[in-house]
């Protein structure tokens, strides 16, 4: 084979243009140059490729067959440049996600919305899996990215990225109406007809650790699929629901729920994005996950602030109340 693709770009568009001194203004180079490197390909060959004509030159029959593979694989080239630049320009590619319901429903769902306005040539694909078999299709490089809930096991390839914090709460609908505005002991929960998620998901696992924690074991009544579900099942009076508040809000601030209040606080999580270290990552990756982290930044800034006003507002407050003083 030769060794220099070059000596192929030029007999590519000499033969594409039939003329030599078209072929050096599209390569940007001298007439001389071109003739040079199409004799030194014919030299390298052992045949020639060209004759003269009227208007230029034209392929021989051993350079009409050469340029039937040269134009396919040089063409291929050009494309294969042209949608490398696409690429880096977020033109086009592919980003593939793992979620779970809960991350994708009241996380990720917003920006994806916003991503797509901004780059609608880029496909995102999501994996719909709870949080250890997202951690496993990471580490199988499966994923680009997971949005997981904590608590997981972070092994070393793994970095998370806290981005959101969440919080587990047992809601109630009026069948229930004798523990509203209760403070209740967590162990009156063994004794209470409970529906939690089914499986190992990391929403069942951490109120079980915090309950036997505090020497609480329950038996759930109904164990189903989707924190939707138990939500339904509590409207309905089936049970007391364990779920993540974002679940239940909008019952709950129309009156249909109630939260159940307890002497003990149960920690809270928190959303994680979670990348693979050993894994390279794209530019549309990158882009999508610059969004995350302008928006955490952005929801920092404001708690800050919002500190700040409040504090402002007590010191405030208590300098007028020792002026009255």
């Amino acid at each position: 084979m030769i060794n220099n693709l070059e000596y192929y770009k030029v007999f590519y568009h000499v033969a594409k243009s039939g003329s030599l001194t078209s072929a050096a203004e599209e390569l940007a180079i001298s007439q001389p140059a071109v003739s040079q490197s199409v004799r030194q390909l014919e030299n390298a060959l052992g045949t020639r490729l060209f004759v003269r004509a009227p208007r230029g030159v034209s392929l021989t029959k051993e350079g009409e067959l050469l340029y039937g593979y040269v134009a396919k694989a040089y063409e291929q080239f050009v494309l294969g440049e042209k949608k490398l630049k696409q690429m880096l320009n977020l033109e086009l590619g592919e980003i593939h996600i793992g979620a779970s319901d809960m991350t994708l429903q009241f996380y990720l769902l917003p920006f994806l919305e916003r991503f797509h306005e901004k780059y609608p040539g880029i496909r995102v694909a999501v994996t719909n899996a709870p949080t250890p078999e997202t951690l496993q299709n990471l580490q199988d490089g499966k994923i680009d990215f997971g949005v997981v809930s904590t608590p997981f096991s972070e092994n070393a390839p793994v970095c998370a990225e806290k981005v959101r914090e969440i919080e587990d709460i047992f809601v109630a609908g009026r069948k229930f109406i004798q523990y509203k505005n209760k403070m209740l002991d967590l162990q009156e929960l063994e004794k209470m007809p409970l529906i939690f998620l089914e499986g190992i998901t990391s929403t069942r696992h951490n109120m079980e650790k915090f309950l036997l924690e505090n020497e609480v074991e329950v038996h759930p009544e109904f164990e189903l699929a989707t924190s939707e579900m138990i939500v339904q099942f509590a409207l309905r009076n089936l049970g007391i629901g364990c779920v993540v508040r974002d679940f239940a809000r909008e019952y709950l601030e129309d009156g249909q729920l109630f939260e159940l209040r307890f002497n003990k606080i149960i920690p809270r999580r928190h959303f994680c994005v979670v990348t693979d270290r050993r894994n390279p990552m794209s530019a549309a990756t990158e882009n999508l996950l610059r969004l995350f982290r302008e928006q955490r930044s952005k929801d920092d800034r404001e708690q800050r602030n919002s500190g700040m006003l409040n504090l402002y507002q007590e010191e405030k407050t208590e300098r007028a109340e020792a002026g009255n003083d």
